[in-house]
Parts: structure tokens; sequence; C-alpha cells
């Protein structure tokens, strides 16, 4: 019998995964802006642990990422659509403690967008035996995206219905279904859905890593909306209800841990753009918090700190990110200890 277990974040890992902006994304209009943000993003990394950068052309990126040091960096070149490695970049998931890494199909958050590029990353670089020593698993028949899922490392997945079950992922399935799959492949004995919870401006239907995260195995850090006559009030209160409901395996409640709601940030047409602190990724020994250049962005560091007191908290600067509707989270993934 073979015993899976679905590592969370702050499991150790190995290398985190950037996929590289080039002229042909969405991000050409601020290109140099995203490239800037993305250089910080790899600084912050790659003087930490190894970072694995998928590009269109290797030579390119050195150029732009200057005097950061490339000890610790890879390069895979690779053509791709976008940047969001986390919805188009393998999971990892241990199977008798070795790593497989799970390859589902991404059709650009239910055929809103190409990813007809993207799907292939996985399966080019397991091809090229760039993981050593994981093997992968073809889930294509599947639709589903890293920042749609999130794990407490002891068995607990945490989604959204708006995204999982959307008609344009998987209509075939309905919610029985899904559920026990995900309990099959992630060895897991819980599924808490949440019913509520949406960000304006956002592409995903509702991923779970805008809204709510895990940062032990029994907290969850959630997004709180305080202004009554926001047009998220409702949502968030209802979703902030839903996640008080939750119990353990043990019958006990989770603890809570409410961010703050980031001022309002708006693009060049005056629409508002789904900036969240829940965004962030955790790393062996930090965590990369994006922030906005408003004003609640030092209440949002205070709290990660009290959140993660062994881990740095890293602020980067993420207002580039959100002009195309994700953030820093959103465009990586990590690999836990053994993929190399």
């Amino acid at each position: 019998m073979i015993s899976i277990h679905f590592p969370a974040e702050w499991h150790t890992q190995d290398l985190v995964q950037l996929t590289w902006p080039h002229e042909q994304t969405d991000f050409a209009p601020v290109y140099d802006r995203a490239v800037a943000c993305f250089c910080t993003i790899a600084r912050e990394i790659s003087k930490r642990q190894r970072l694995l950068i998928v590009c269109v052309n290797k030579q390119t990126v050195i150029n732009q990422l200057g005097d950061i040091e490339l000890d610790h960096i890879l390069f895979f070149e690779c053509e791709s659509n976008d940047v969001w490695a986390r919805d188009h970049a393998a999971i990892t998931v241990y199977h008798n403690n070795v790593p497989v890494l799970y390859d589902f199909a991404f059709n650009g958050w239910g055929k809103k967008f190409p990813a007809e590029k993207d799907t292939q990353i996985t399966e080019k670089l397991c091809n090229s035996m760039f993981f050593t020593h994981a093997v992968r698993h073809d889930y294509s028949h599947f639709v589903f995206e890293g920042g749609a899922i999130e794990s407490n490392g002891a068995g607990v997945l945490l989604t959204t219905e708006a995204c999982l079950l959307s008609k344009f992922r998987n209509p075939h399935l309905q919610k029985p279904a899904i559920e026990t799959f995900l309990k099959d492949i992630f060895g897991a004995h819980t599924v808490l859905w949440l019913t509520h919870g949406f960000l304006q401006g956002d592409d995903t239907d509702s991923h779970i890593d805008t809204l709510a995260r895990f940062v032990d195995e029994h907290t969850i850090c959630y997004v709180q909306c305080l202004d009554e006559n926001d047009l998220h009030y409702k949502e968030l209160r209802a979703m902030e209800l839903e996640l008080q409901s939750f119990v353990s395996q043990s019958g006990t409640k989770y603890r809570l841990v409410p961010l703050p709601m980031v001022t309002p940030c708006y693009d060049d047409e005056g629409e508002r753009l789904p900036a969240t602190y829940a965004n962030f990724l955790i790393l062996n020994n930090a965590v990369l918090l994006p922030v906005y250049n408003c004003n609640t962005d030092e209440e949002a560091i205070h709290i990660m700190q009290q959140l993660f007191p062994q881990r740095e908290i890293v602020p980067i600067d993420c207002s580039v990110l959100i002009v195309q509707h994700g953030s820093l989270h959103c465009v990586t993934m990590q690999y836990p200890k053994g993929v190399l």
C-alpha cells in the first residue's frame, strides 16, 4: 500500500521555480517593471536556496539579473505563455517518501487565456531529467492549478467551490467526485470547502491562495474586510464565518488570524485590482510577503512577523504583478526536499 503525503509549504524545500516574463506575455506594456520585480524575487530566493528559472532565453535573463549571484540559480529554456508558475508547475507529493510530480492540465483558468505552452512545461522539464530523484505522474485528464489548493501537511486540504466546481475546468465531475479524487491523490482525510470569498479583478475564480492560507497545521490566516461599504465586505465576512465553523479531525477549531484588506488599488482604467497579503511565499528560512506601497503594508508585515517568528519576513513590492491580476505566490512554485 502506498503512503501518500502532501507536504505543507513550510516543509523543507529543494528549490523554487520562476517562469520568467518575456515581451510576448501580458506584461509587455510594463515589461521593464515586471523584469525588475522578478529580479528582486530571484535575488531574495537565490541568496537563501536554489532557484529554477524557466525562460525563453537563458542569456537574456542572465543579463537582466545583473549583479545577482548565479551560484544557486538553475536555468531551463522553454517556451511559455505567461509567468504564473504556481498554476502551471508541478505539485509535489510523496509516495512512500519518494517525491512524485503531479502534472495536471492547465487551461488558462477555465479557458480565459492561452495556456498551450505553459501546460507542457512540467513534461518538458521531466523529459529532460532535470528532476533526477522525482517521477512525473500524468494527470492531464484533470484541470487543476496549484493556487487552488492549500495543504496543512497533515491530511487537510483547503480550497474554494468557485474554482474547483467551475464548469470550465472539469464540467463532467460533481463535487463529491472531485473531493474523492483529491483525497485519493493527495492522501487527505479532509477537504475544507469555502463557498464564499472573492477579490474583485481576480481571474482565477477565487484561488484559495488569494484568500486563506495555512501557516501551520492548526492555524489559518485569511483576508478580512472591516469596511461595511466595501463591495467585498459581505462575501469576506461570510468566508470568515465559514472558517470559524471548520473543525479539525480531533474536534478542535482552527486558530484564525486575520490579514488586513489591502488599501484599494486600481489600474489605469479605474478597475480595482485583486491585491492581497495572503499571496505570500514560505521559504526555508524566510517568508516573501507581497506589498503594494499602501498604508496597510506595515500592519501586514507585523502580523507575518508574529505568525513566523523563526523566519525573516521579506516585503517585496508587487504592485506591477497585480496589474496582471496576480502576485508573489502566483509567480512561484516550491519543490520540497528530494526532487534533485
